[in-house]
C-alpha cells in the first residue's frame, strides 16, 4: 500500500508521488515571533513533525524548511511597546519556540529561515510581478498584487472572485483579513513613521515586506520554484496560503506546491482559544499544570489531524496516564532488544499510509504489548522502531533503579495475591507506597514506578 494524503488543493486523497524520486521538499508555515506560541500552533508543528517522521521512516530524504516571521505588523507593534529593537525582541521568542520544540521532541528543521534575511529575494519576486503586470505601485510607494489579474486566484480556498466584497479603493494594507474582505494585498509597504527604524532601502523603494511575500521567498529560495508539500493550520488557508500561491505562480509561471496539507483547529473546552475567555494556553501553561509536553503529543495522536480536537486538562491528563503506562511497560521489557516484528511494521504502515491515521497506529502499541506470541526483546525492538514515527522518546528513557527492598516487597505481595490473601496484598501495597513507590497490576504484569 502506498502513502495516500489529503490534498487541500484538490480536496481529495491522493497517492503521494514526490517531484524528485525519493527526495521530498517540505515547507512548514512557522510562527510570527511576537509572543509565546500557543498549543494551537503546536498542533500544527507536531503534525508537520509526524509527517516528516513518517516520510523518513518510509525511506524518503526530507529537506524540511520552517520559516520564522520576524518582521510584520505584529512584531513591529509589540517590539515598540516593549521598547526593544526588532532583532532583540524576536530573538527572545524564537529561543522560547526552540525550547518548546525540544520539549515536544520535534525534530529540528533542516533550515529555519528568518524573513529579515530574505529581503533581497522578496524584492526580486516583486520586481518580476511588476514587470509581468501582476503588481502595481501606489502613490505612497507601496506595491500591491492585483488579484483580478490572476485567473486562478481562489483555487485553494475554492471561492470565486465575483463573490468577494471590496473596500473603497480596492486595496487592503493589513497583512491579515477575513475572507469577505479580500483585496489586492500588499507585497511591499512603503515606509511609514509608525515603523520606526524598521525599513530597508531597496530598488522598489524604502519600506518593508508584506507578510505573504515572505513565505514565497523563503520557501522557493530553499526548495525551488516547485516543491512537494506545504503544511500549516487550516486558519492559514485564506488569505495567507492563497496569496502565496498567487504571487509565486504568477512570478515563476510554474506550479508552486504539489500537495497542500492542513491540520484542523484545536478548541479549548469546546470554544475557540481566547485570552478574554481564560482558555488560552501556551506550552509553559500546561507544563505548570503538571502535564508532560509529550503527553500533549500523545493526546494529539488520539485524533486525526484533519478533525477538530477539543483540549481539556482532564483529557490530556488521561493521555499522560497512558503515556506513563507505556514508559513503565517499555522499561519492564528488559535491557536487551531483539528483532523488529514485521507484522506490526506492516500494520503501522497500513494505518499511516491511510492519510496518517495516528489513532489506529497508536492502538498498535497496546496490541503489541499484549501479544503473548512475541518475546519481550522483540517487543522492545519493535517499539523502538515504531517510535521513529511517534516521537515519544523511548530511546531516551532511563529505567528507574528499584531498590531491592521494594523488589522483595513486590514479590511478597505477588505471592499474597497468588494465595488470595487480599488483606496482606493491600497491606504490602500501602507499605510500598509509604517508601515512595507505586505498584500497578496491568495486563503486562506488575509495574513499579517512583511516585
Amino acid at each position: 500500500m502506498a502513502l495516500k494524503i489529503y490534498n487541500s488543493l484538490t480536496r481529495k486523497e491522493e497517492q503521494f508521488e514526490p517531484l524528485n524520486k525519493n527526495n521530498v521538499g517540505l515547507y512548514t508555515c512557522g510562527p510570527t515571533v511576537y509572543n509565546y506560541a500557543h498549543i494551537g500552533n503546536y498542533r500544527a508543528y507536531v503534525f508537520s513533525d509526524m509527517l516528516k517522521r513518517y516520510l523518513k521512516y518510509s525511506g524518503y530524504e526530507v529537506n524540511h524548511i520552517m520559516n520564522i516571521t520576524d518582521v510584520d505588523d505584529k512584531t513591529i507593534r509589540e517590539s515598540q511597546k516593549e521598547g526593544k529593537s526588532l532583532k532583540d525582541f524576536t530573538e527572545f521568542y524564537t529561543k522560547a519556540l526552540f525550547d518548546d520544540r525540544d520539549s515536544l521532541n520535534i525534530i529540528p528543521a533542516n533550515t529555519y529561515t528568518k524573513a529579515t534575511e530574505y529581503i533581497e529575494e522578496m524584492v526580486k519576486i516583486i520586481e518580476t510581478l511588476i514587470d509581468k503586470g501582476y503588481a502595481y505601485k501606489t502613490d505612497d510607494g507601496s506595491v500591491y498584487f492585483d488579484i483580478k489579474k490572476d485567473k486562478e486566484y481562489g483555487k485553494l480556498s475554492h471561492f470565486n472572485l465575483s463573490d468577494l466584497k471590496e473596500n473603497a479603493d480596492g486595496r487592503l494594507k493589513k497583512d491579515e483579513y477575513e475572507k469577505e474582505n479580500a483585496q489586492d494585498f500588499a507585497l511591499w509597504k512603503a515606509y511609514d513613521e509608525n515603523d520606526g527604524d524598521v525599513f530597508w532601502n531597496t530598488s522598489i523603494g524604502k519600506g518593508r515586506p508584506g507578510w505573504h511575500i515572505e513565505c514565497s521567498a523563503m520557501s522557493m529560495s530553499n526548495l525551488g520554484d516547485s516543491f512537494d508539500i506545504h503544511t500549516g493550520g487550516v486558519d492559514l488557508m485564506f488569505p495567507h496560503h492563497e496569496n502565496e500561491i498567487a504571487q509565486s505562480e504568477c512570478s515563476t509561471g510554474k506550479s508552486f506546491v504539489k500537495y497542500w496539507m492542513h491540520n484542523e483547529h484545536l478548541m479549548v473546552d469546546g470554544k475557540k482559544m481566547s485570552k478574554s475567555l481564560g482558555n488560552f494556553y501556551t506550552l509553559k501553561d500546561i507544563v505548570e499544570k503538571g502535564i508532560n509536553p509529550l503527553a500533549f503529543r500523545y493526546w494529539l495522536y488520539m485524533g486525526h489531524y484533519r478533525t477538530n480536537v477539543n483540549f481539556t486538562i482532564e483529557g490530556v491528563l488521561s493521555a499522560q496516564t497512558a503515556l506513563s503506562r507505556l514508559y513503565s511497560a517499555y522499561n519492564n521489557l528488559g535491557e536487551n532488544t531483539g528483532k523488529i516484528n514485521d507484522e506490526y511494521v506492516i500494520k503501522l504502515k497500513e494505518s499511516m499510509d491511510n492519510d496518517l491515521n495516528t489513532s489506529i497506529a497508536l492502538s498498535l502499541i497496546w496490541e503489541l504489548l499484549k501479544d503473548s506470541q512475541i518475546s519481550d526483546k522483540d517487543k522492545k525492538a519493535t517499539l523502538l522502531d515504531m517510535d521513529q514515527v511517534f516521537g515519544f522518546g523511548l530511546d531516551k528513557i532511563k529505567k528507574d533503579i528499584i531498590p531491592s527492598e521494594i523488589e522483595n516487597l513486590s514479590k511478597e505481595r505477588e505471592q499474597a495475591r497468588i494465595d488470595k490473601n487480599w488483606s496482606k496484598s493491600d497491606e504490602l501495597r500501602d507499605k510500598i507506597k509509604e517508601l515512595g513507590y507505586e505498584i500497578k497490576d496491568t495486563e503486562n504484569g506488575t509495574l513499579i514506578s517512583k511516585i
